[in-house]
């Protein structure tokens, strides 16, 4: 079992046990209370400068603990404060140390567009990003059929979500264009293995055509890397490991922001 495998089993597991708890139909209807979310493609399409995706993570598989994170609203608070277009908030509590509880709480504090970032495999999973106040959710190709990325694609954009969807390659790219994805993350750490390439950015974008939101996901360090991202073609990048780490998650984005486009 690779490392993807063992995080999709505790996903699973963790969906069926609140479903026991909370009725499917009861989530929808929270989600659809709230109406559609804004469409986020133009809110992430590159302007004067790359977009920067703030996350709010509090640990990973690759790493371990990160940062403690107290107070996940007002880190994004302070993300959205140094100009992040787009905050990610991670939800899965096993690997990640995340909860639905950061996601609500972030989405009634900042006013940028909030991602559910998870291993999303289930409509469950899309009904409750929207019921707690997600305007993106992240869908990720190599958790997914290409049969199911479809169905959780058109299911997202019912509960009134934009969604991003994930590629590790050219294959999975050019998935993602056949379902009809205006946004896609190119990651640059491979699921089953954990380890980080930086040139799968590179080498995958051009399989992703112009017109497409086209995010870089993991490697970004600091200014140099949204740079080289930039000049790949990237119109945001989403950075989590550098700014918890930082210590001024607010000097931390507007550093990113600084990297030069061209």
């Amino acid at each position: 079992m690779n490392a993807l495998d063992d995080i999709l089993r505790g996903v699973r597991e963790d969906v069926a046990s609140r479903r026991k708890h909370r009725p499917e139909a009861e989530v929808r209807e929270q989600a659809l209370a709230r109406g559609a979310g804004r469409d986020c493609v133009p809110l992430l399409r590159r302007g004067p400068r790359v977009r920067v995706i703030a996350e709010v993570k509090r640990a990973s598989p690759s790493r371990g603990p990160l940062a403690e994170i107290r107070d996940p609203a007002a880190l994004a608070a302070d993300y959205a404060a140094g100009g992040a277009a787009a905050v990610s908030v991670l939800t899965e509590g096993r690997r990640f140390a995340g909860s639905l509880a950061d996601l609500e709480a972030v989405s009634a504090r900042v006013d940028v567009p909030v991602l559910r970032k998870d291993f999303v495999v289930d409509p469950y999973q899309v009904w409750e990003a929207r019921a707690y106040g997600a305007e993106l959710v992240l869908l990720i190709v190599a958790a997914l059929g290409r049969t199911r990325l479809a169905e959780l694609v058109a299911l997202s954009r019912e509960a009134g979500l934009t969604p991003l969807v994930e590629v590790h390659d050219e294959a999975e790219a050019e998935h993602a264009v056949a379902v009809g994805a205006r946004v896609i993350g190119v990651n640059a750490r491979d699921l089953t293995t954990l380890e980080v390439e930086r040139g799968t950015f590179a080498r995958v974008a051009p399989h992703i055509p112009g017109d497409l939101v086209r995010i870089a996901e993991s490697g970004v360090r600091g200014p140099g890397d949204v740079a080289a991202y930039a000049r790949a073609g990237a119109d945001a990048v989403l950075v989590g490991e550098a700014l918890v780490t930082h210590g001024d998650p607010r000097t931390a984005v507007s550093g990113l922001l600084s990297a030069p486009c061209v």
